[in-house]
């Protein structure tokens, strides 16, 4: 994933660990673990804690941990995706707060019901971690498969939504 010159970041402290904010402009670019897989380089972004769009995440990330928030309100950009991905982390969005879907589902969902294993790649590799719920996707026999912050923190996160 290519980040814009412009990027601009953040860290908020989460209970699962360490997140890294990104914004472009007024938009939100990016949510990460700051170990999780995928990370891009982000060694030449400029921090800016002051950021609106960068304040109103961890608003918003902190009263989703606590239990108050289950959608987001957050203006996002996903100019770093492919179309293909970009349509694949829009299908996340509908993916409502408490449930899941399988990647099958999620491919379907899309249009491209024989695209399962490129879903699947698409959703390991949305750069807005929680905000677009990758959580919410897992394996065909309802098994939890693999999330680029870990499969403990996939787990934290589908026990605070009550899926599990």
């Amino acid at each position: 994933m290519k980040i814009p010159a412009q990027t601009v970041l953040s860290d908020y402290a989460s209970p699962l660990g360490r997140m890294l904010l990104a914004a472009v402009g007024d938009r939100l670019l990016g949510v990460w673990f700051d170990d999780q897989a995928h990370l891009p380089d982000l060694s030449t972004c400029a921090r800016d804690a002051i950021r609106p769009v960068l304040q109103r995440a961890a608003e918003q990330l902190t009263q989703y941990f606590s239990g108050q928030r289950r959608t987001f309100d957050l203006p996002l950009t996903t100019v770093a995706g492919t179309p293909f991905q970009q349509a694949v982390w829009l299908a996340l969005q509908d993916i409502p707060f408490g449930s899941t879907r399988s990647y099958g589902e999620l491919a379907a969902r899309i249009g491209k019901p024989a695209a399962v294993r490129a879903v699947g790649a698409a959703v390991g590799r949305n750069p807005l971690s929680i905000i677009v719920p990758c959580h919410r996707v897992i394996g065909a026999s309802g098994n939890l498969t693999g999330y680029a912050g870990g499969l403990h923190r996939k787990t934290a996160l589908l026990k605070l939504e009550g899926a599990l």
